[in-house]
């Protein structure tokens, strides 16, 4: 976790636990994909399913951690959405394995990626694992939104201390990587600083900046620019979040010269945000009336 510092605190939390012999049965871990979720919760299990633990994490030479670094574990149980969700039949398949007996003699130990994305049915099969999982049984339960885990999941679980990043820490990090800092403007975009990396690397920022002026002169004319009617599907997510990013920015801009009108602006950035959270689980929107008429009611705010 060296490469990701903000990551560090929580993996010696979760070591401390391992090494004191008090780790609980589930383990929320709500840390944003975009900050390296991924990387720590790998971390994490391969540290749980060491057997050799040292204090720095996993040794990576037990056989245990050869088999889990081999990516085929039979006591690893990983879960992630089947499309937009995690379905009943994924969970239910998950408390049956977790009822076996580790066949490495150690831990049984499922990680569940997304576990916002489980569907009502899926949570209410986990809930009895959860308040009796079994000798020697860890379940760690991601999540980038906490606010939609059911209750009774959160308050089954052991939440894993985090502290997000925060920008003047994310620079620090895009300058040690070599990387441009002025790219900081599309980190809401990114969702973090490992995509904004990745958009850096494969030059995935030049779309997002085109995005950018396409938007600002869609805004200042009052027609949708043609390259703005013309990306691919998969794009759509991405040019809504630019256009939330420049309405923010002129948010700030007016925040200290029309207070109301700063209201109103923010007002359409949260329905442009909430389409975008919206394409997370049903990916259908009619993306040119949406950008038509946010160009429309912008005007319309100008003229008031």
């Amino acid at each position: 976790m060296a490469s990701l510092p903000w990551l560090e605190p929580s993996v010696h939390q979760f070591q401390r636990l391992l090494q004191s012999g008090r780790m609980p049965h589930a383990v929320l871990v709500a840390v944003d994909t975009g900050l390296g979720a991924r990387a720590l919760l790998e971390a994490l299990a391969a540290s749980a399913l060491c057997t050799a633990l040292t204090p720095v994490g996993a040794c990576g030479q037990c056989k245990s951690c050869q088999l889990f670094n081999a990516g085929n574990h039979p006591d690893f149980y990983p879960i992630e959405a089947d499309g937009n969700q995690i379905k009943v039949d994924q969970i239910r398949s998950l408390i049956g394995k977790l009822a076996t007996t580790a066949q490495q003699g150690g831990k049984r130990l499922a990680v569940i990626y997304g576990a916002e994305r489980m569907n009502h049915a899926a949570a209410n099969a986990l809930l009895k694992t959860l308040e009796e999982p079994g000798e020697q049984t860890l379940i760690l339960l991601h999540t980038n939104t906490p606010a939609q885990l059911l209750p009774t999941l959160k308050s089954r679980c052991q939440k894993l201390a985090f502290q997000a990043p925060d920008n003047r820490q994310i620079a620090t990090w895009l300058s040690a990587q070599q990387l441009a800092t002025d790219a900081m403007w599309a980190l809401p975009i990114a969702g973090g600083p490992l995509k904004l990396a990745d958009y850096l690397h494969n030059n995935y920022i030049t779309v997002l900046e085109q995005f950018r002026v396409d938007w600002l002169s869609s805004l200042s004319t009052g027609h949708l620019c043609a390259s703005l009617k013309d990306i691919r599907e998969e794009q759509i997510t991405d040019a809504l979040k630019v256009l939330y990013v420049v309405l923010m920015d002129e948010v700030r801009r007016l925040s200290g010269i029309n207070a109301l009108a700063a209201a109103k602006v923010a007002g359409l950035s949260g329905e442009i945000m909430a389409v975008c959270h919206t394409l997370t689980t049903m990916p259908s929107v009619n993306y040119l009336a949406l950008c038509h008429r946010i160009v429309s009611s912008y005007q319309g705010l100008k003229a008031e």
